[in-house]
């Protein structure tokens, strides 16, 4: 039986940004580079934390079309384990989860998904951001997003 989970609104173009500014600040300058954000945010906590599920749940889930292992189930257990906790830690404390969030997502970027085009792990995030700001615009342009 699959996991029962409620549909997810789409990101919207503002905030993409916000969480992906927020993301390279940190990585390129880090904490001082982002202090008072959380705090002056309050929304930034869940940003971070849709970017993650976004970022963190296709790199480990099961693929179906895959040769299936061990590993591949451990994989999306491990996802599924870290994307719990960073739930968790977003809904008790969404200020102190914004540094948090931010920095799983940099060292799963690093760690998990590194991108040969870009070996610097600020122009992956860059190409992340992008590819994300274009579907929420496609998803925020549509039609039926206006209802």
């Amino acid at each position: 039986m699959p996991y029962l989970i409620p549909p997810r609104t789409p990101l919207t173009p503002e905030q993409v940004e916000r969480g992906f500014d927020y993301l390279l600040a940190l990585q390129m300058g880090g904490g001082a580079a982002v202090a008072g954000r959380a705090e002056a945010d309050p929304e930034l906590a869940f940003v971070l934390l849709r970017l993650a599920e976004d970022i963190v749940g296709p790199a480990t889930a099961v693929d179906g079309e895959a040769e299936l292992s061990a590993d591949s189930f451990a994989l999306d257990e491990v996802g599924c384990a870290l994307l719990s906790a960073l739930r968790d830690w977003a809904r008790d404390s969404p200020t102190t989860a914004v540094p948090g969030i931010a920095r799983s997502i940099i060292r799963f970027t690093v760690n998990v998904i590194p991108d040969p085009d870009h070996a610097d792990t600020a122009d992956t995030l860059e190409a992340m951001r992008d590819e994300h700001l274009v579907l929420a615009h496609a998803v925020h342009s549509a039609p039926e997003a206006h209802r």
